[in-house]
């Protein structure tokens, strides 16, 4: 018979287990892998597609807004699904119970000239923000609006308001919404000056007056102001702000190589990171001027960022690969089955978690679990990756024989997860929204249709306002090659510059193909 001492003693160890497990991230590091593989084993295909194609939307002036044409971004909010194709036009979906599962609510075009480019969710007031162009100016400055969600369910998408109306955002104007700091900045490039905005009420805070200032980088708390390079070449000026009341925090020089172009300049809390071209990457605590340096071999210029403030960690995309980094200049994780389908890194088909634990992305076939009889091995498939160790948890793939699935997972163009309701939303170049759920719970006999077991068995910037980039860290850039990352996904920074010129080509070229100006 156990005695009751050592009774007492198991009890006191299990439940100090538990209490571990739930107070610590490293002790729930194994559950966490254990309850993302059940939440992801059993996705497969829902019926119906959200189509955002209506050819009898008669409110719709402009032809290449009557032509089907391919989803570029897609924004959940709760039982709201958003979907923006590339051109323009924006349809709010609800997605409730099966019965009115795909149920159309509104066009969130309001005008009949209104070519949409963006979307934001701003989680401060529940509401959608659109940034749109319009015909009547020749679409060549941003307009601004904000639709309470209650307004989307009534259908009733023309009851919104419109923002920054005192802002002339013509090129190379601007407007951000930072997520992270709850905070809005513009550039007026009419009289050039910088603004900060509350992002829950839109009450404008402060100004910066600079004509110097180059660029613009948002991370927690602060603001890190670039300045153009000094006239002989040798350092860049540089000013760190206090994001909530714009007073200056710190002022610095960085030392460049004259004749080397700056291929980036990257802004993380105190870390600074800068990358010239062909040199190696320096890593700078701005409190105590430590530098760390991580050779051009083994850190080449990557294509986008994704700052995880979470784990303290950055991810990064060159060409179809992505990594992680700390701020020591370490490489902690490569992805055992994480190829990306896409070359040029869009991040719409990338979804970070807001436990910035999980990595969801379209992906490329494993070429080692290829089979040349196999006529789904040339279809992408939804990847689903631990971000601190590189396993594979999932992946959604087309099941054998399956034309509906073969044709959701060909040519996907854009990625969202709802977190919420645990769905994955994707869409492709159709202008259709496809809709992924966990149909067999754990327990349930059915077979699932994704892979489990680890193979081998996520700030969005809208640049001249023909393509969808961003970044994590901010920045308000439209040439800075690493500072273009997005993540709609990651709940953080958001930055659109207009480009007046880029956008009427674009708009002209619709005219004739619904597929021009992406």
């Amino acid at each position: 018979m156990r005695s009751p001492i050592r009774k007492t003693l198991s009890q006191h160890n299990v439940l100090r287990k538990l209490a571990n497990r739930e107070l610590s991230r490293k002790g729930n590091r194994t559950f966490d892998r254990s309850n993302a593989q059940e939440k992801f084993r059993g996705f497969e295909l829902c019926d119906g597609a959200l189509d955002t194609h209506d050819p009898k939307a008669s409110h719709l002036r402009l032809s290449f807004l009557k032509k089907r044409s391919k989803i570029t971004e897609i924004v959940a909010a709760k039982d709201i699904i958003f979907a923006l194709a590339a051109s323009g036009v924006c349809v709010a979906f609800l997605r409730g119970p099966k019965e009115n599962a795909n149920q159309r609510l509104c066009f969130l075009n309001i005008s009949p000239c209104e070519v949409i480019r963006s979307l934001f969710f701003n989680k401060a007031n529940n509401s959608i923000i659109t940034v749109s162009v319009y015909k009547e100016d020749n679409f060549s400055s941003l307009k601004c609006r904000s639709t309470p969600l209650e307004y989307i369910r009534r259908q009733d998408a023309a009851a919104g308001f419109s923002l920054f109306e005192s802002e002339s955002l013509r090129y190379p104007g601007f407007v951000e919404f930072d997520d992270v700091n709850g905070k809005v900045l513009t550039y007026s490039a009419a009289d050039k000056i910088y603004k900060v905005w509350d992002l829950k009420n839109y009450e404008h805070l402060y100004s910066i007056h600079d004509n110097n200032i180059y660029e613009i980088k948002i991370s927690p708390g602060i603001m890190l102001l670039i300045y153009q390079k000094a006239p002989d070449g040798g350092h860049v000026p540089l000013k760190v702000l206090s994001i909530e009341t714009g007073s200056v925090l710190q002022s610095f020089k960085h030392q460049l190589h004259r004749s080397k172009k700056i291929d980036f300049i990257e802004q993380f809390n105190e870390k600074l990171l800068v990358k010239q071209e062909n040199e190696p990457l320096q890593i700078i605590d701005i409190r105590t001027g430590t530098r760390t340096e991580v050779a051009s071999s083994q850190f080449m210029t990557p294509s986008a960022f994704i700052f995880l403030y979470e784990n303290q960690l950055f991810l990064t995309f060159r060409r179809r690969s992505v990594a992680v980094w700390n701020f020591r200049g370490e490489k902690v994780t490569s992805f055992e089955d994480h190829t990306l389908w896409h070359p040029d890194c869009n991040t719409n088909n990338i979804y970070i978690t807001s436990q910035q634990d999980l990595i969801i992305s379209y992906c490329k076939h494993n070429p080692s679990e290829s089979d040349d009889e196999d006529p789904d091995s040339n279809l992408g498939s939804i990847n689903v990756s631990n971000i601190l160790n590189g396993k594979s948890l999932a992946r959604v793939r087309a099941r054998p024989g399956n034309e509906n699935d073969r044709a959701a997972l060909e040519d996907v163009t854009a990625l969202f997860y709802n977190e919420e309701r645990n769905e994955i939303y994707t869409g492709n170049n159709d202008g259709r929204v496809h809709v992924w759920s966990n149909l067999h719970p754990p327990g349930s006999s059915k077979s699932a249709s994704s892979s489990s077991k680890p193979a081998p068995a996520p700030v969005f910037q809208v640049t001249a306002g023909t393509s969808l980039e961003g970044s994590s860290a901010g920045g308000s850039s439209a040439g800075a090659a690493a500072s273009a990352i997005a993540s709609l996904a990651v709940p953080s920074l958001a930055a659109i510059a207009a480009d007046g010129e880029a956008l009427r080509s674009e708009a002209r070229g619709r005219l004739t193909s619904s597929e021009s100006g992406t």
